[in-house]
């Protein structure tokens, strides 16, 4: 940015989203090659992400209240519009006037005088509908109101939404921006209270959790170094921190020394259950980018044997990084066609332990994996599930006799998780279900995402 005034959080909040169909392409590699022009980069970040995750609620109020559905609106102006929108609803500390302001200035710059006025008119006309910014959710009228945190909300003066009694699902997947078979789906499996507290989880906006690298520091030490950068911490769980202060992690003290690993508390969870042990031999078969694989070194002391491997050749190199950068020496990267010849097969099993975080619907981390619930449906479920199956089946065979297979997930569907188990138990017979886990998205005190853990032990 040097010589050249920086742009605002807005402007480049703007650029990306004209850029990013979330059913096509990901906001995060865009954004990341934008963010440079803005000195405003956590604001810019919640924005894009902020407008993505609660596009579909933002659009009804668009429609609603300014007559016009959204198809009708010129994808430049439609982004500039939700950005003020989605502000004007989720970001109540910000002033109705900057808003506003910014976005006519924005408009008059890319599309001249007239767009500005009719932006300036969508936006006024919703700014007139609103009646307070920040309600109290257990005071509000449901009609009439959108949540923006867990106790506090944007209520309008007109009924909008849908009943939340008579129809839950229509009024959690309009309130929370998801597909409404999903939501149905987690009313049945899960209820309605505990449904709306799924939804609500996959709006946050989520904190950030990091993992230190015990073969290098210990989370005091960890936390005690970044607190003299003035960077705000809490320990979670013994071993986890918590992030307080918002900073770029990869400038943070320790990140480029190894110290330490960004993932969530429920992510860090598999690896802890299974306890893996330094005389193991380990194959971590879908390990890419290498969190949990460098996760398994650091449990053992970096003692174990732990082979990684990944279908996907080029994010198995993001392993070989992360190793590096951490200072992890008992990894061994093997290409992926390696694993399936028959040096590994059933004759020659040799692995103390499976490690299979499969590829999956990301039901359990809408709220980080925004571009998922564009994305998701009951057929990619199927077709999921059909593969997690399969890489059951493949580790199965590769696995030593009183071995162990720890099968994560980071859905929180049935058909990739407990119904999958299931039915490898009923036709693999030499194999019993040792202890299993779901842990459902929360958004409350130390706020986590959704997943599901197996550890299937070979008699």
């Amino acid at each position: 940015m040097t010589g050249r005034k920086p742009k605002s959080a807005r402007a480049v909040a703007i650029q990306v989203l004209n850029r990013c169909d979330p059913e096509k392409n990901y906001a995060g590699p865009v954004l990341g090659k934008l963010l440079h022009k803005t000195d405003q980069r956590q604001r810019a970040t919640d924005l894009v992400f902020g407008t993505l995750r609660n596009r579909r609620a933002v659009d009804m109020v668009i429609a609603k209240f300014s007559g016009r559905p959204v198809q009708r609106i010129s994808s430049p102006l439609l982004n500039i519009i939700r950005v003020g929108v989605y502000e004007l609803i989720y970001a109540p500390e910000t002033e109705e006037y900057a808003i506003v302001n910014e976005a006519v200035e924005h408009t008059k710059a890319v599309a001249g005088r007239k767009q500005a006025g009719f932006v300036n008119a969508v936006l006024r006309q919703v700014i007139r509908h609103i009646g307070n910014r920040r309600v109290a959710l257990e005071q509000a009228n449901t009609r009439r109101t959108l949540p923006h945190a867990l106790a506090v909300g944007c209520e309008f003066d007109t009924d909008f939404l849908p009943d939340c009694q008579t129809c839950p699902d229509g009024y959690l997947s309009m309130v929370f921006s998801l597909p409404p078979w999903l939501v149905t789906d987690w009313l049945g499996d899960f209820g309605q209270e505990q449904a709306g507290r799924i939804c609500a989880a996959s709006n946050r906006r989520p904190s950030i959790y990091i993992r230190p690298n015990l073969l290098k520091t210990t989370t005091q030490e960890l936390a005690d170094k970044l607190a003299r950068d003035n960077v705000e911490t809490e320990i979670v769980e013994g071993t986890m921190i918590k992030l307080k202060s918002p900073k770029a992690v990869s400038k943070l003290s320790g990140f480029a020394e190894g110290e330490f690993t960004v993932q969530d508390i429920t992510a860090s969870r598999p690896i802890r259950l299974l306890d893996p042990q330094p005389d193991w031999t380990i194959l971590d078969l879908c390990a890419a980018p290498g969190v949990k694989t460098t996760q398994l070194a650091e449990a053992t002391g970096d003692s174990a044997k732990i082979v990684a491997t990944d279908i996907d050749s080029r994010r198995l190199e993001m392993v070989k990084e992360n190793t590096t950068r951490l200072g992890v020496s008992s990894v061994e990267i093997v290409p992926y066609e390696k694993i399936l010849n028959s040096e590994f097969s059933i004759h020659n099993s040799k692995f103390d332990c499976i490690l299979l975080d499969v590829p999956c619907s990301n039901t359990g981390v809408l709220a980080k994996r925004v571009e998922a619930r564009y994305r998701v449906s009951p057929k990619a479920i199927q077709e999921l599930a059909r593969t997690q199956g399969e890489l059951l089946r493949a580790a199965a065979a590769m696995v030593k006799p009183r071995g162990r297979i720890c099968y994560s997930t980071c859905s929180i569907q049935k058909g990739e998780n407990s119904d999958l188990v299931v039915d490898f138990l009923k036709e693999s017979h030499a194999f019993t279900l040792e202890f299993e886990r779901l842990v459902l998205p929360s958004a409350g005190g130390f706020d986590h995402d959704g997943g599901y853990t197996a550890i299937i032990a070979r008699e």
